[in-house]
């Protein structure tokens, strides 16, 4: 009666699966359990941000923690919490939460392959918080704040490809630059939308249940902004103008860097 032959315990196939088991609990004993403070103090060299946003006071761990974030001067409070990764689609999913001493902002980023994402947000800003920001660009203040209804962004080899949003303002007073003086007004609700455009994002103000646009601003990637004031706001301001120019008028525009200072 033959003896069937032994077969080798380690054969190529399971020696695979082995290492393939051991590179996998090491990446999430990698996420879970190294500090991200010191991820960020190894990483912070390679990333390349803009001169207005600086990083500082890392906490927690990869899987979830906080950072503190100072833009264009603004201390920001940053939470994230990592999802479980899929396979299928090949992405990560992130939720966060920024704030600072009066506004936030929630939502969901998708970290895909080779630079593809997501991002869907919702919060509230208090205008008066960026007072000081808005006048030095000379732009006007609404008093009260501005809720994010919808902000949804997709992004593909480091440029956006598309970008929605919907943010809502109550009404009230508004106070603008005039010369040596300061115009003041009361106005009514108000409705911000935002599209993508070409080469940038483009953002329309009108009156809730109004007939058109009474702003608008185009946003572009190299950082700076077009701004064009419509007849239409000017009626709004209950501001004297002549009665040739209709509503839809182009009144006012300017271009200027989006945050003063910063480089183009």
């Amino acid at each position: 009666m033959s003896e069937t032959p032994a077969k080798a315990f380690l054969r190529p196939g399971k020696v695979f699966l082995l290492t393939l088991a051991g590179v996998l609990i090491y990446l999430v004993a990698l996420v879970v359990l190294v500090p991200a403070g010191w991820l960020w103090h190894q990483a912070s060299g390679y990333v390349a941000l803009p001169p207005e946003v600086q990083v500082s006071q890392v906490s927690g761990r990869v899987w979830s923690g906080t950072a503190g974030v100072v833009v264009a001067g603004y201390p920001v409070r940053l939470e994230w919490r990592l999802g479980m990764p899929s396979v299928s689609g090949l992405s990560l999913p992130v939720g966060f939460s920024l704030s600072s001493s009066q506004s936030s902002v929630d939502g969901n980023v998708s970290l895909g392959w080779q630079g593809a994402g997501t991002l869907s947000a919702s919060g509230h800003l208090a205008v008066a918080e960026f007072e000081d920001l808005i006048r030095r660009s000379g732009g006007a203040v609404i008093e009260g704040d501005v809720t994010v209804d919808r902000l949804a962004l997709s992004w593909q080899d480091n440029r956006v490809t598309q970008a929605d949003g919907v943010g809502r303002w109550a009404g009230g007073q508004v106070t603008w630059p005039m010369g040596n003086n300061i115009g003041q007004a009361e106005f009514p609700p108000m409705l911000a939308t935002m599209d993508s455009t070409s080469d940038g994002v483009a953002l329309v103000i009108s009156e809730q249940g109004g007939n058109g646009p009474a702003a608008d601003a185009e946003i572009r990637w190299n950082g700076m902004m077009e701004l064009r004031v419509y007849k239409r706001m000017i009626d709004l301001a209950d501001q004297p103008w002549p009665d040739s120019a209709s509503p839809g008028d182009v009144v006012f525009r300017v271009k200027q860097p989006l945050i003063p200072g910063g480089a183009l």
